[in-house]
């Protein structure tokens, strides 16, 4: 067999050699007095001539890499919202740095970002003489991303409000731009600027606080720049917070408290502070269980002499992604830490910081659509393949244009969240902007990540074999993307939010979601979107008429939540789209986008209710099909 393979080789070689070996013994049968060459000059012969891999073991041929235009100006929903939304003073101002950003981070911090995926970070938990350390070691590019973020004011600007509520707009539109070329640095500034709006928040109550705190998160000195931490999630944990946390507190006699735990997944564990959640120990040594035993305590990681706080480095996790960033299991043995919330109601006061963690994610996965998108269409400028480039075939724009209807979605829903965000930063959201708010976090988090998953997937294949390689960098932005449908609460946990959120309203976020999209497409006047406004209008209302007749069937209703988020996130994307498309600053492309957008089925738990998916039946025929072939039954 090997022999064989062998001789076919060796044949082949004959046949693309042989006209070459011709030439040149005709070269040199013109030139000698005719005796026997030797191989190594015929080689020799061949190099001169310039004949393919004689001399060459690479070739002639090499593939041009996809390029980054200007992230903020090749950006075009991006910078026709901030036209149709910001006042013209304002982006007068604002527009020149985020033009200025948009090729940094396409040049210098792209390069950074891909760096940091070489260099991860480690656990040093032993000196050379045995002293335990625990020191994380970080590569440089993480540590540039950090001096960049503090420069560039990326957690600065929204609290400086020179804007007034275009400073939350203006500043997370940064985010968004830096989020793909950071190299992952953005999971710690969205923790920072939920920690900052914590700080902000509590500033009566724990005026020391904001002293002491506030000015290091916001600060442009990168010497100064504080980061913050997130600790909640423990060995039962995840989403089960209240089951989860057996981190405990114990009252010192100066007034601060002692935290014993095991955090079993920190992220940015090079963080300078964190918040956490534990349960106040009383007098007689017991703590109330649930949710209404956390409290939240503020605590800083290092000591003033640099020594870690009583915490001990566990082992860094080993993730399928964001291995840039080091997240670790931290075991609290008597951590010195501040409670800065009433007694029980931690998690009430941690929520303003899980807002900011889920906005973010979402903007995560909007950008790193965008990144994606932005290197399969310049690659398929430079890549030819059966004698044209990629751009020419049909077939291949399609599936390109596809994925940008998604990156268009997720970022005009994330543009809207943070437009109102920033009304409420500054006292002058109305009722229905903060139930819309309310709604509308969680739905672009749960939404998006399924979007970036799927963006990428098709982005990475667009570049064929070499999407698979690890050194252009395209994987990592696949791998990366699984995070985003997890952290911060998955699609199912994050769908009985939702739920929470309308409840707890009494329907409140719901009637807010209708009203504003009546007033919206009531609004739309242009024939060509009629069809589409037709739709949008249809599903909100079989929506929310679905919700109204199903609310006292609770099973039900859980059942159903996962589509109920999906059908609300379409529905309200579509109607977004719809409305930009309208504008005055509309283009014929967005037109198309809210087209193509709304070809989906935006009321899908309406549709599935009509099947009998949310059936007694369908629950016992799912059970049996899940678990066809399973050999335990004692556990179910």
């Amino acid at each position: 067999m090997a022999m064989n393979t062998i001789r076919l080789q060796s044949v082949a070689a004959e046949r693309f050699l042989s006209p070459c070996i011709q030439r040149c013994s005709s070269v040199q049968n013109r030139s000698t007095s005719g005796k026997p060459q030797k191989v190594s000059e015929t080689w020799e012969l061949m190099a001169e001539q310039n004949f393919p891999f004689a001399r060459a073991r690479l070739g002639t041929f090499f593939q041009d890499a996809p390029k980054l235009g200007n992230q903020y100006i090749e950006d075009s929903l991006l910078r026709s919202y901030l036209k149709r939304h910001v006042p013209k003073q304002v982006l007068a101002e604002i527009e020149p740095d985020l033009t200025r950003f948009g090729e940094r981070v396409a040049t210098e911090m792209h390069t950074l970002g891909l760096q940091c995926e070489q260099q991860q970070p480690y656990l040093v938990k032993y000196s050379a003489w045995g002293e335990r350390v625990d020191r994380l070691i970080t590569g440089p590019a993480w540590r540039e991303m950090h001096k960049i973020a503090a420069q560039e004011g990326l957690i600065a600007i929204a609290y400086e409000r020179k804007h007034a509520e275009w400073s939350r707009l203006y500043g997370l539109v940064k985010n968004y731009l830096n989020c793909p070329s950071s190299g992952l640095y953005s999971c710690p500034l969205a923790m920072t600027d939920g920690a900052a709006k914590i700080v902000e928040r509590l500033s009566s109550e724990a005026p020391w606080l904001k002293e002491r705190a506030f000015p290091h998160l916001l600060s442009r000195d990168p010497d100064k720049f504080w980061t913050s931490g997130q600790w909640m999630t423990e060995k039962r944990g995840g989403s089960d917070v209240a089951g989860g946390t057996e981190t405990v507190a114990v009252e010192q006699a100066d007034g601060t408290y002692r935290l014993y735990g095991y955090k079993w997944f920190s992220s940015a564990t090079d963080a300078d502070i964190t918040f956490t959640l534990a349960r106040t120990v009383d007098k007689h040594g017991h703590t109330v269980p649930g949710t209404k035993g956390l409290s939240l305590f503020y605590l800083e990681v290092k000591t003033d002499s640099g020594s870690l706080n009583n915490i001990e480095v566990i082992r860094l996790k080993d993730k399928l992604g964001t291995r840039q960033l080091p997240t670790a299991e931290l075991l609290l043995d008597g951590a010195v830490a501040h409670k800065v919330s009433d007694e029980g109601r931690g998690v009430p006061a941690i929520s303003d910081m899980l807002k900011l963690t889920r906005m973010h994610n979402s903007i995560a996965a909007a950008s790193s659509m965008r990144r994606m998108v932005s290197l399969s269409r310049d690659y398929a400028t430079r890549r030819t393949a059966f004698g044209q480039v990629l751009r020419r075939y049909p077939l291949h724009v399609q599936t390109l244009a596809r994925m940008e209807v998604e990156a268009r979605g997720a970022l005009i829903l994330c543009l809207e969240n943070m437009r109102l965000l920033g009304r409420e930063d500054c006292g002058v959201a109305s009722e229905g902007d903060l139930s819309l708010l309310r709604l509308l976090v969680p739905l672009s988090k749960l939404y998006s990540g399924k979007q970036a998953l799927q963006v990428a997937t098709e982005g990475l294949e667009s570049f064929g074999g070499q999407g698979y390689i690890e050194d252009t960098g395209i994987p990592g932005i696949l791998r990366d993307a699984q995070v985003l449908s997890i952290w911060e609460g998955t699609t199912n946990i994050l769908s009985l939010d939702v739920l929470r959120a309308i409840a707890k309203s009494q329907g409140g976020v719901l009637s807010a979601f209708l009203a504003e999209i009546e007033v919206r497409m009531g609004a739309v006047r242009s024939p060509e979107l009629a069809e589409a406004t037709d739709k949008v209008l249809k599903s909100a209302r079989q929506v929310t008429q679905f919700v109204q007749e199903t609310s006292k069937k609770s099973a039900t209703l859980e059942l159903a939540a996962r589509d109920l988020a999906f059908s609300l996130t379409r529905t309200y994307m579509g109607c977004l789209l719809i409305d930009h498309a309208a504008s005055e600053v509309a283009t014929q492309q967005d037109i198309y986008t809210a087209q193509r957008w709304c070809e989906k089925d935006l009321s899908l738990v309406v549709t599935n209710s009509n099947r009998g998916h949310y059936s007694n039946a369908s629950i016992s025929r799912d059970l049996d099909l899940v678990y066809d072939g399973y050999m335990d039954k004692s556990r179910l």
